[in-house]
């Protein structure tokens, strides 16, 4: 794929133009139901909107075959109308990634971001500027294209989504301007200010060497070497506990967990008891509150609960 051999300057990312070829297969939803008293019409419009400002961009310089487009989704449910143009909403976020010859697609982001607060007007152009901040409506949605993009790439080469990374960085940045929250260091300790960070932060740098040895030497071997792919993702799991062991409550280390859990689980329920036992010690050390959930890879199978 293109994204393996990917190489990208900051600078020559495209991130206005509307061009054919775009990036993302994103699908957008948005959720009304929790608002009394308002044409429904605004909400399908609104949907419509997001989903060509997401869709239709174009956010990098590469040309993407439809085949290779980045799946994700962004389901936005609106909780409050609070002006004739203003809204508070979460936003609900899923980034997948086909594996090599399987038909399996894996989890790489399932996110809910609680501080979304923005104005939107029918009829008017969503704008973006990565050099000011226009809108928070367009500046989260931006922030997240950036993420989806930084994650897919960094799956597919070492350390490929820096471009992005960055990109999400300076929207962080040029928002420190806005009253809303989310954006700021002191809003608290999960939001778009600490994913941009920690991605961007040389501290968490096995976070993102674990991206790429998970998916690109694991899961894309495992389809035709099994055993090989399933040590390489032991050792990815690795650099989960090398940044839990300085930085137990790094919020993108609580991400990987969340999104990849049950996979881990199913993928240790084969293969060796050393690999099993490795994986399950790893696992219960990082995520203490939902230990016991690992005790099925012993078992050879999914334990939820």
């Amino acid at each position: 794929m293109k994204r393996i051999l990917f190489i990208v300057l900051a600078g020559l990312l495209s991130l206005t133009q509307l061009l054919h070829a775009q990036e993302l297969k994103c699908d957008i939803r948005v959720n009304s139901n929790k608002v009394s008293g308002t044409d429904r019409t605004v909400f399908q419009n609104m949907q419509t909107a997001l989903y060509e400002f997401i869709n239709n961009t174009k956010w990098t310089n590469v040309n993407f075959k439809t085949t290779e487009k980045i799946e994700c989704s962004i389901a936005i449910t609106i909780k409050e109308r609070t002006g004739t143009e203003s809204y508070t909403a979460e936003l609900n976020m899923a980034l997948r990634r086909p594996c090599y010859k399987a038909s399996y697609t894996t989890p790489i982001l399932n996110y809910v971001d609680p501080y979304f607060y923005f104005d939107y007007l029918e009829g008017v152009p969503l704008d973006f500027s990565i050099n000011t901040h226009m809108s928070d409506l367009t500046s989260t949605l931006a922030f997240y294209v950036y993420m989806f993009l930084g994650l897919d790439f960094d799956t597919f080469s070492p350390n490929g989504g820096t471009p992005f990374f960055e990109a999400a960085q300076r929207v962080v940045d040029n928002a420190q301007s806005s009253s809303q929250p989310g954006w700021k260091a002191f809003d608290g300790n999960k939001n778009r200010y600490w994913m941009a960070e920690n991605l961007n932060n040389n501290a968490y740098a096995p976070l993102r060497q674990f991206m790429y040895q998970y998916h690109r030497l694991g899961l894309d071997v495992m389809s035709e070497k099994p055993d090989e792919g399933r040590a390489a993702i032991l050792t990815a799991l690795e650099n989960l506990q090398t940044v839990y062991n300085s930085y137990p409550t790094c919020f993108f280390l609580q991400l990987i967990i969340e999104a990849k859990r049950d996979e881990i689980i199913n993928v240790f329920s084969e293969g060796t008891q050393q690999e099993k036992t490795k994986a399950s010690n790893i696992m219960k050390l990082i995520d203490p509150s939902k230990s016991s959930q690992y005790d099925a890879i012993l078992q050879g199978g999914t334990k939820r609960g």
